[in-house]
């Protein structure tokens, strides 16, 4: 028996869009900048979902500096300074998913983006992807007093999509963190986890603790998932 789906919601970088090789490249270019050796290409791409702090910590880890509050920020606002004047030169939506989010707006199922990423920097990147107006609600931190794994931001999301919490089981969410499963189950949606996403080797190999209702491993296993005869749209 198919499900019937009201709305369709992404966490964003490492689930929706393909960020990583911007993130490298900015590290590359900080490390540089500082006479550091930057951290690999897996170890930054592993660290995205967990935000910027912990991919400063991430290289200065990896080049043996000290670690405290006061220079996290220092070295996290720099980070942020130059991933928004240079936010989208190698990132794009997964090609698979463009699709399903045709296919969404086609049937007229709203599909939005709840994310941990700063406001303005969500925001410019979907314009920047040309998704800004086709996204039909984006809830970011700043809109919110909890963030993931809360499930304030997806209630928050459906309200704004003129949903009422209870029919939560309506909605679909998919994400690559832990929070984002823990926020999606909190607030009683389908929880999908792209496990393509942006997931430690070590994570890996818990994810079925996370207590998804689905896991799908490549972004094609995710189309393939949400344009299955499992859902039905309007």
């Amino acid at each position: 028996m198919s499900q019937f789906i009201k709305a369709v919601l992404f966490d964003l970088d490492g689930t929706l869009i393909d960020t990583a090789a911007d993130f490298v490249r900015i590290i590359k270019r900080m490390s540089a900048q500082h006479g550091w050796q930057a951290p690999s290409e897996s170890a930054i791409r592993e660290q995205v979902s967990a935000g910027a702090s912990a991919m400063v910590k991430l290289i200065l880890a990896h080049n043996n500096q000290p670690i405290d509050e006061a220079i996290i920020q220092e070295y996290r606002q720099q980070f942020l300074d130059e991933y928004e004047a240079d936010i989208c030169v190698d990132s794009q939506v997964f090609p698979e998913l463009d699709g399903v989010l045709t296919r969404l707006e086609t049937s007229g199922t709203p599909w939005g983006i709840v994310t941990n990423k700063p406001r303005y920097l969500a925001e410019k990147l979907l314009r920047a992807l040309t998704l800004d107006e086709r996204c039909a609600v984006l809830v970011c931190p700043d809109d919110v007093r909890y963030t993931k794994p809360d499930p304030e931001p997806m209630y928050l999301a459906m309200e704004k999509l003129g949903l009422p919490r209870g029919i939560a089981g309506t909605v679909i969410y998919v994400g690559d963190h832990l929070r984002d499963i823990e926020a999606g189950n909190a607030a009683g949606m389908i929880t999908v986890l792209a496990s393509y996403g942006y997931i430690s080797a070590k994570e890996q190999a818990s994810l079925n603790t996370w207590q998804a209702a689905h896991i799908v491993e490549t972004p094609k296993a995710l189309a393939k998932l949400l344009q299955s005869k499992q859902f039905e749209y309007l």
